[in-house]
């Protein structure tokens, strides 16, 4: 236990010191900015088992140990059907980072793998579902997710090139199937490269992509062929010539001028723009 203990001091220390700037100041940032937590909020952290979510718990508990006002937090794992070793990953990983996690478990891997349309979109759909109904179940409002900086950057590309459309990821969105719930993004402003750096100085090994269908394939940084990869790959070139691509991209997602576009689609609807 002694051991567990100064491991876990270890690495808040380190988020607290060496990667201060990195990581603790973007994430208190993104609460901030994006008003991601309010008082009296009861807050579902979701663990994947991977190393964004394990960062994000941490420095979730970080911050309800450490807040001006009170807030309650569930680090909740969804097992959608783990195999033995990346189950047991996740429930070292917990331990490690003194993070009480409480785990439910499902089938949805099963059900997605077995789909012959899209199991990547299905398996996503249901994992959402199942945490924000557990969610609820455990008397939260909002659910915490891990999605970072780099993410956000590759998720808006990607629409534009491969779905015709200028698309983003927000900071929070209401939930549109469990009213009165928000899901929520507090690693927003926080870059990947900063979380791999964290993870390796700390000596800490998570879980990659732990889904059948795909975790033969699985990299932290892959050179498959899927098309996330390949924006990777493009912004890694880009960045040779401008080091600050990835800030610019952020940055103009706040700074959208919506009268220069010729069209808008709200919903389902698509409307052109009166100037």
């Amino acid at each position: 236990m002694t051991d567990i203990s100064d491991k876990n001091k270890a690495v808040e220390r380190s988020i607290q010191k060496k990667y201060h700037k990195e990581l603790w100041t973007p994430f208190i940032r993104a609460i901030k900015r994006y008003e991601l937590i309010r008082e009296g909020d009861r807050i579902a952290v979701c663990i994947s088992g991977g190393k964004d979510s394990m960062l994000m718990a941490k420095l979730m508990q970080m911050l309800n140990r450490h807040s001006d006002f009170p807030f309650d937090v569930v680090y909740l794992v969804m097992d959608p059907g783990y195999n033995r070793l990346n189950r047991q990953k996740i429930e070292s990983n917990a331990e490690l980072l003194q993070i009480p996690v409480t785990i439910f478990e499902t089938n949805i891997f099963e059900v997605a793998n077995s789909s012959d349309k899209s199991p990547c979109y299905l398996c996503a759909r249901m994992r959402r579902g199942s945490l924000y109904a557990k969610a609820r179940e455990l008397g939260c409002n909002k659910i915490a997710l891990g999605h970072h900086m780099n993410d956000v950057i590759e998720t808006t590309i990607m629409a534009m090139f491969y779905s015709s459309q200028l698309q983003g990821m927000l900071p929070k969105l209401n939930s549109t199937n469990f009213e009165g719930m928000e899901l929520i993004r507090p690693l927003y402003c926080i870059r990947e490269e900063d979380i791999l750096a964290w993870r390796t100085y700390n000596g800490l090994e998570f879980i990659r992509c732990a889904c059948r269908f795909t975790e033969k394939a699985a990299r932290d940084d892959p050179v498959g062929g899927s098309k996330r990869q390949e924006i990777k790959a493009l912004i890694r070139s880009l960045k040779k010539d401008n080091p600050e691509i990835e800030t610019s991209i952020f940055n103009s997602l706040h700074a959208v001028c919506i009268e220069t576009f010729p069209g808008l689609k709200t919903k389902e609807e698509r409307k052109p723009v009166i100037l």
